[in-house]
């Protein structure tokens, strides 16, 4: 006891926890700020919801534009737009894969080991991220804002791994290009 210093009060109390923590850092490293938007836009899921569809309509329908600018010309500026409303709304990571309509709002890639495709085995008692303990499971947030959404159901597809390619790109003017091309190919069938 007398080599203890002032300061060490704190890590004698978290030892008696069981959990390590060196000094200085927080488990939960995002900010609260993002974090309580996050946990408020997974409670508004069927809102975020209809507006997706509805702005996507909007991106397909300004499809002629983009393509008369070049997708590759647009493709900073989206991306720049993109990033800040998705990172302020859903604490988005920009992986280029987006799968919010389809995770209940809840971005996948914000879990600790980035899992696209359900919880891992070490959700804790109470629903929190065994990785980060105050912070509760993105899956388990994810499930929760599903059951709210239309198509809720789409949870439960199974997730590609992420591309690393894509990352910092705009999936919307992706999501576009291949509605566009979708579309493109079924009138050409239809035509023919």
């Amino acid at each position: 006891m007398a080599d203890a210093k002032p300061g060490n009060a704190a890590p004698a109390k978290k030892a008696a926890t069981g959990a390590y923590t060196p000094s200085g850092v927080s488990p939960n490293r995002r900010s609260r700020r993002s974090y309580t938007i996050r946990l408020w836009a997974v409670r508004h899921s069927r809102f975020f919801e209809w507006f997706y569809h509805r702005f996507a309509d909007v991106f397909l329908l300004l499809h002629p534009l983009w393509k008369a600018i070049g997708y590759n010309r647009v493709e900073t500026p989206i991306t720049f737009i993109e990033r800040n409303v998705k990172g302020l709304l859903f604490d988005c990571r920009m992986c280029g894969q987006c799968a919010l309509s389809s995770t209940g709002m809840s971005c996948p890639m914000n879990c600790p080991k980035q899992l696209r495709n359900g919880p891992c085995g070490g959700v804790r008692a109470n629903g929190n991220c065994e990785v980060e303990p105050d912070m509760p499971c993105v899956w388990v947030k994810a499930w929760e804002g599903s059951r709210n959404m239309v198509k809720g159901d789409a949870i439960l597809n199974v997730q590609k791994p992420v591309n690393q390619s894509l990352r910092e790109t705009s999936s919307w003017l992706r999501v576009t290009a291949q509605a566009a091309e979708a579309r493109e190919a079924a009138a050409a069938a239809k035509d023919a």
